[in-house]
């Protein structure tokens, strides 16, 4: 994940850069993240997935112009607006902004950081090492599910590849389960995106796949899975 922040008074920079870099460490998120003072050099480099942008910046630079030339450029990165003037939040409709932080409030950007990491939920990418020793890239978006096999862990593609790689399953689980996965019994883990049926039980995957779900993960799966759904699911 890389996020920018553009801030030009170095204080409030570094504030943001160390809750930032809090949240993505007590969260295990890989993330890089860039720090500028102006507009035109971030204009100039920007690659950011997500950008902290002060409104209004020295030298009569405009967060809401900024946001502009990036929806212009056809930018994705989502944008959260900072400012010590609530009242200038009514303008962000033009560029839409996915969040404004008043600077008194930082404990804000805990909660923008939560609900972005949650739109991005199925777009990172975890890396294993195969029997081969090959480091295997996995996307999450096409991962259906995790399987113990033998004292390897098989990792089968919504495509029907699969992947017999290192690790511990019950590792695993808590390592993905932020980004809707769910270890429904003692050797699976199924991304919840791909669940077709649910009944008391049993689960049916997007292929006809049927998983028994596990008596003491029965209850805080359906919990779980009943948020996943209010959550992500439309």
């Amino acid at each position: 994940m890389k996020i920018c922040v553009v801030e030009d008074e170095e204080v409030w920079r570094n504030k943001i850069q160390e809750i930032i870099e809090k949240y993505c460490m007590d969260k295990n998120i890989l993330f890089q993240i860039h720090l500028y003072s102006n507009g035109k050099d971030f204009i100039k480099n920007n690659d950011a997935d997500l950008v902290f942008l002060d409104i209004e910046l020295a030298e009569g630079e405009n967060g809401f112009e900024l946001a502009e030339k990036l929806i212009d450029a056809g930018k994705q990165c989502k944008v959260c607006f900072l400012t010590s003037h609530t009242e200038l939040a009514r303008l962000g409709y033009r560029v839409n902004a996915f969040r404004y932080i008043d600077k008194k409030h930082c404990e804000e950007i805990i909660e923008a950081l939560d609900s972005f990491v949650k739109t991005k939920i199925q777009e990172r990418n975890i890396f294993c090492n195969d029997i081969s020793g090959i480091c295997r890239k996995i996307q999450l978006d096409t991962l259906l599910l995790i399987e113990t096999s033998g004292r390897k862990l098989r990792y089968l593609m919504v495509d029907g590849n699969e992947y017999f790689c290192e690790g511990i399953i019950s590792e695993m689980s808590q390592k993905l389960e932020q980004f809707g996965f769910f270890q429904i019994q003692r050797s699976y883990i199924v991304n919840m995106k791909y669940i077709e049926k649910v009944d008391s039980r049993k689960i049916t995957l997007c292929n006809g796949l049927e998983v028994v779900i596990g008596r003491t993960h029965s209850t805080e799966f359906k919990k779980a899975f009943f948020k996943w759904r209010m959550l992500f699911d439309n």
